[in-house]
């Protein structure tokens, strides 16, 4: 059984930063692609970063130049340092993993850990 756990979130002013990880426990055999997702009161889950095992990464036009995203495969974890927040990152933030869970195991299935909040005050 795979699960993941995400820690980081809060409240932060303006400007600030935040950061957030993601670790993957249980029965893994691989992990291909890791992102972060968030989702805003009213709006649909939207996709803000992506980090395949060659650590090619995608962003999110809105989060350009200001988060990053990187990956310890070692540890099966993901981060997402947060720079320059502003009041618009204000989300719930899902980590997302493709995961196979045997060698045998031709297609990943995809894993979220919990939401976590994210908060901007202006």
């Amino acid at each position: 059984q795979v699960q993941l756990v995400v820690s980081g979130g809060g409240l932060v002013q303006s400007g600030g930063s935040l950061r957030l990880s993601c670790a993957a426990s249980g029965s893994i055999w691989s992990i291909s692609l890791m992102g972060w997702y968030r989702q805003a009161p009213g709006k649909q889950r939207e996709v803000i970063a992506t980090v395949t095992t060659g650590t090619t990464t995608t962003y999110a036009d809105s989060v350009k130049g200001r988060f990053t995203i990187s990956r310890d495969s070692a540890k099966n974890t993901v981060y997402l340092q947060m720079n320059n927040l502003k009041p618009e990152d204000t989300a719930v933030y899902y980590c997302n993993m493709r995961i196979r869970v045997a060698i045998s195991q031709r297609d990943a299935d995809d894993y979220w850990g919990q939401g976590t909040q994210v908060t901007v005050s202006s």
